[in-house]
């Protein structure tokens, strides 16, 4: 597998003839929860297709994961924001690959009604439609050759109103979309999975523009530890997977009390002014 620079064969590496090694597309895997389950599919023996918009950062995590495992990376710039873009990485998720991680999404700073349009409609792209794109361009061979897996991180947002609007509505269609796959998938030997993680040290909020500084400490989960729970509850069949107790806590009390009243609290406990 090689990546798509103007230097043929930056990323490749030399295999044994015949040999193959399962294929992994992972979008957003520059930074936090993304390039965390790269590095750990590449551990796992995967060779990667890497999507993001950030060619520089991509081609160094290719040649981290060279370096450290041996993996081939294919290396696709693109901006999934856009159709044109989106449509180029469906493409190329319908061949060959056995594992996808759908990770790209960003937040909005603002209130909803400050917020530009464009950017609003940018968000719905990233976070809803290239997620249902590529894991419809994903599913038919993997289907087809029973066996597969479809990760598509959402968040504790989506379970748990309050958070903003369009961001929790966003991963709120995504948690509804995979739960909804899943029964379609029974017997057919492909795995999906809604990952929804709480607050993670990653670049997501400093990009967003949102203020954390006030957020307690014991509500921080790690990359390493969200990946690690995602690919447990996997192993364990569940389609649903909440890293960290404190979250699983959260999750399962906001169940079991009135709507209105869960969001009034996560407003108070997660302070959601400002944020899209």
């Amino acid at each position: 597998m090689t990546d798509s620079s103007d230097s043929p064969g930056a990323h490749e590496v030399v295999r044994l003839p015949g040999a193959t090694r399962p294929v992994a597309l992972v979008t957003g895997p520059t930074s936090g929860i993304g390039r965390g389950y790269a590095v750990r599919l590449a551990a796992l023996g995967y060779d990667l297709v890497l999507v993001a918009r950030d060619e520089s950062r991509l081609h160094a995590l290719a040649d981290e994961v060279r370096t450290r495992f041996g993996t081939g990376s294919e290396v696709l710039p693109a901006d999934l924001a856009v159709a044109a873009d989106r449509d180029r990485i469906a493409a190329r998720a319908a061949a060959d690959i056995q594992f996808l991680v759908n990770n790209a999404g960003f937040g909005l700073e603002g209130e909803f009604w400050t917020v530009d349009p464009a950017r609003l409609q940018a968000q719905l792209d990233v976070n809803v439609t290239a997620v249902l794109q590529l894991t419809r361009a994903a599913l038919p061979a993997m289907v087809t050759a029973a066996r597969g897996t479809v990760v598509n991180v959402a968040s504790v947002a989506g379970l748990v109103p309050g958070r903003g609007s369009t961001y929790s509505a966003s991963k709120a269609y995504v948690i509804s979309f995979t739960e909804g796959l899943a029964g379609g998938l029974v017997g057919t030997g492909v795995r999906v999975q809604a990952l929804c993680p709480g607050f993670v040290r990653t670049e997501f909020h400093e990009r967003a523009g949102i203020a954390m500084q006030s957020l307690p400490k014991a509500l921080w989960l790690d990359v390493d530890r969200v990946v690690a729970g995602s690919l447990h509850d996997l192993d364990k069949d569940r389609v649903i997977s909440v890293p960290g107790a404190q979250y699983k806590v959260l999750t399962t009390v906001a169940g079991m009390i009135p709507r209105p009243v869960v969001s009034r609290l996560n407003r108070g406990l997660f302070n959601a002014r400002g944020r899209t």
